[in-house]
């Protein structure tokens, strides 16, 4: 399977030459293999993914959840304004209202001029929670994990390979930091062994202490978390929007000083092939 990444910067779209190598779109990536495309989240990376998309008949679309960096970009995927594609549009499952209802905030006046409910594809909505479902070739399983509002991390398999995202994860909340017994660390089981697991890495050590409970992790969580989860090469994302290419290399070379983990920092326009 195919893997792109077209999003891996956080909270807020950065353009500009300190931004220009690692990416300035909010979070999207796509997995494809043969007439099946899944595209991960529908922040601002998923404008271009639209030229991509125009060859196939089904697209579905999985948001791990619906802040705006997630979800900012879905009104210009085009292909929601083609009457000849299917769309299935996958998110998590909320105590108090449908995923329709939710994203129908975004998509509607006086945010959106163009009502969800008029789009002319043939669109289709799917709560999840903590399932597996299957879409053409993919076995896929969702969870929730440790973020403010539902959130849902995905695990991707296609045979043996696995591709694990979770670009907004905590998983060190709590008293005393990330907890060693496996069956309590939040979204373990999305991420055991993974061959690829993107995962939130948007803040420093020093960053992170007064940022808790924030939603996201440390660099040196994820990599805790990585190593816990034993992911076979973990790709850092969710990248803050103040920190430019120079810092986060750097950023990532202090990380990788201490620790044996196989990392890399996710990079926009990036391509990976399971095979």
């Amino acid at each position: 399977m195919k893997i792109k990444l077209w999003g891996v910067r956080g909270s807020i779209p950065t353009t500009g030459p300190d931004t220009e190598k690692y990416g300035g779109n909010t979070s999207c990536a796509t997995v494809a293999y043969g007439d099946s495309l899944l595209v991960l989240d529908g922040g601002t990376g998923i404008r271009p993914v639209s030229g991509m998309a125009s060859s196939y008949k089904r697209i579905d679309i999985l948001l791990t959840h619906l802040h705006l960096d997630h979800i900012q970009g879905l009104g210009f995927f085009s292909p929601l304004f083609d009457p000849s594609k299917e769309i299935h549009i996958w998110g998590p499952a909320s105590g108090s209202q449908s995923l329709f209802s939710r994203i129908s905030r975004y998509l509607s006046p006086p945010l959106f001029p163009v009502l969800l409910r008029d789009v002319p594809c043939k669109l289709e909505l799917h709560d999840v929670s903590n399932t597996f479902f299957d879409i053409g070739p993919f076995r896929i399983q969702s969870g929730y994990i440790i973020h403010p509002g539902p959130t849902v991390g995905y695990r991707i398999i296609r045979e043996k390979l696995v591709f694990t995202y979770m670009p907004d994860h905590e998983p060190a909340l709590g008293s005393h930091g990330m907890i060693n017994d496996p069956k309590w660390v939040s979204g373990y089981d999305l991420a055991e062994q993974a061959d690829i697991l993107l995962h939130d890495s948007q803040y420093t050590k020093e960053e992170y202490i007064i940022r808790r409970g924030w939603g996201h992790s440390s660099i040196y969580d994820a990599g805790l978390f990585a190593e816990i989860t034993s992911a076979k090469h973990t790709l850092f994302a969710h990248h803050d929007p103040s920190h430019s290419d120079k810092f986060l290399e750097e950023m990532l070379a202090l990380f990788k000083s201490g620790s044996k983990v196989s990392v890399g920092l996710a990079q926009e326009g990036s391509e990976i092939e399971l095979v």
